[in-house]
């Protein structure tokens, strides 16, 4: 696929930003290719984990705003920023918390702008501690998109969030790990085998029940308590007519480790 590599084993889906001469910047067809990738893992029943890693040694530098806006295409439409951005870049980083699968993120190098998003949205990113998260928005003399004002604040609090969008700092993934913005941040060499240590506790997780959940903490980030608790009532519906949640109780009964099917 456009700017992808994308492989399967089992019930894990790993797609790899493939441009490692752009560092992995995307442009329309490599987020058009993405959003297809994630809109079908989000109803194949066989799949447990999305990986989302990279090629070269860098993440995602952002989107590909050179290859956007070469001198041999045509000027754009006035607006045409704001019509494409709300069906590509905001939808990619939209879908990322939507899919009811949890998306395991691994980055080394920079994750800059909608890469740094993409590795923020992530239920779980794992980074190297030489890592860089950076917003060079501002510096770039335009404003953050792709969920960055939503998500920084929400992950490191308003005052960090100031920093990395208006002052444009870096952030190391070691720092980035100790401000809640990444689940861990490893040395380079432990980055795989870290990753594929949460990657095969998720495959073997109740899937419903973690897709639900998933949902419900995104859900929950915008709904007073009593809502909350609602929509919590209406996942405990669901997931309780699972066979894995008949195999967590008779595990819990026969007192051994459950075996979940991910149904």
């Amino acid at each position: 696929m456009s700017g992808l590599a994308v492989s399967r084993n089992g019930g894990v889906l790993r797609v790899d930003l493939d441009r490692p001469a752009r560092k992995n910047a995307l442009d329309s067809a490599a987020v058009g290719a993405l959003i297809d990738v994630l809109r079908a893992a989000a109803t194949d029943d066989d799949l447990r984990v999305v990986v989302l890693g990279s090629t070269g040694p860098d993440f995602c530098s952002g989107a590909d705003w050179v290859s956007t806006n070469r001198g041999d295409r045509p000027r754009p439409r006035t607006g045409a920023v704001q019509r494409r951005t709300a069906v590509e870049a905001h939808r990619l980083v939209q879908l990322v918390t939507e899919v009811q699968l949890p998306v395991v993120c691994e980055v080394r190098g920079y994750a800059a702008g909608l890469g740094c998003q993409l590795a923020l949205a992530a239920d779980f990113t794992i980074a190297t501690d030489d890592s860089c998260f950076w917003e060079p928005f501002v510096q770039r003399g335009f404003s953050a998109d792709s969920g960055a004002t939503w998500l920084l604040p929400r992950l490191a609090g308003v005052a960090r969030a100031k920093e990395m969008l208006l002052l444009g700092r870096k952030v190391s993934g070691a720092e980035a790990a100790d401000w809640g913005l990444v689940h861990r941040a490893v040395p380079a060499a432990e980055l795989e085998p870290a990753t594929a240590s949460v990657v095969d506790q998720l495959a073997a997780g109740p899937t419903v029940a973690v897709g639900l959940t998933k949902r419900a903490i995104h859900r929950g980030l915008s709904l007073g308590l009593a809502d909350a608790m609602e929509y919590e009532a209406t996942a405990l519906e669901l997931s309780s007519r699972t066979a894995d949640f008949k195999e967590g109780l008779a595990a819990f009964t026969q007192r051994r480790s459950p075996r979940f099917t991910g149904r």
